[in-house]
């Protein structure tokens, strides 16, 4: 943890609040270790008017931890600050479609797969950072009035399912299976548009047992595609999901080389 963080449990009410006239307003905004999930991705991009490859290339680098057994991507930092590139001097230029990360903020929110199929276990956590004068406000706030404030449940949504994915016990392997395994999950959880070019362009809508109006959705809506990209990432991954097979001559796993 960086110096001057003291990172706290919290269950009940806390104190904050952020405005343009705070001292350390956008103080916040640099140095950040900030990992991308699916869902932010997709907000920016479209906020951004860019394709998921675009940003990609120009705002994201991937996380270098060895352990990682998905690949992940953080957001690229800029100037000799490591400034968030969407920083303006009146303040974040992409807000309403800030990462989920930034939404949360004085919070952490730690999750983990439930004992029942389905179920989240999450717990918060208060980020109190020395240069923060927020906590000085006097605004009080209840953490399911925060998160309903800041639009994050349909960021939990998403976020939610991939995590299930990611930390699901039966991770890719060894070889070169797993290389296939990672490409995969770094396509569908990343590059959007050229996942949507692949369920267009290959046997994908032959292959499964889609609902009717599925693919309709899918070639407009990014998060109607962003759900199919998870159900598919369940059933090549980890052989379990909504997805079926249109027929049972394949098997779960056998789906890296449509």
């Amino acid at each position: 943890m960086p110096q001057g963080v003291d990172l706290k449990p919290v269950a009940g009410a806390f104190r904050f609040a952020c405005h343009a006239g705070l001292t350390c307003f956008t103080a916040c905004c640099a140095r950040l270790d900030l990992i991308l999930t699916p869902y932010d991705v997709l907000r920016l991009k479209r906020a951004l008017g860019i394709k998921a490859g675009a940003f990609l290339e120009e705002h994201a680098v991937p996380v270098e931890e060895r352990r990682a057994r998905w690949p992940l991507i953080r957001l690229r930092m800029s100037g000799p600050e490591g400034r968030c590139p969407f920083l303006s001097s009146q303040g974040c230029t992409v807000y309403s479609d800030r990462p989920s990360a930034c939404r949360s903020y004085p919070l952490a929110r730690a999750t983990r797969p439930g004992f029942v199929p389905g179920e989240i276990q999450e717990q918060y956590f208060l980020v109190e950072e020395e240069h923060c004068r927020g906590f000085q406000e006097e605004r009080d706030w209840r953490i399911e009035d925060w998160v309903a404030d800041q639009g994050l449940l349909e960021y939990h949504t998403f976020n939610d399912r991939w995590m299930t994915i990611r930390t699901h016990p039966k991770g890719p392997g060894a070889g070169g299976e797993a290389e296939k395994k990672k490409q995969m999950f770094y396509l569908a959880s990343y590059d959007l548009d050229r996942f949507r070019d692949f369920v267009f362009q290959t046997r994908f809508p032959r292959l499964f047992e889609l609902e009717a109006g599925l693919l309709e959705r899918v070639r407009a809506d990014d998060e109607a595609l962003l759900s199919l990209a998870l159900d598919w990432l369940e059933f090549c991954l980890l052989g379990q999901g909504p997805l079926r097979l249109r027929s049972e001559a394949g098997q779960p796993g056998t789906q890296a080389r449509l």
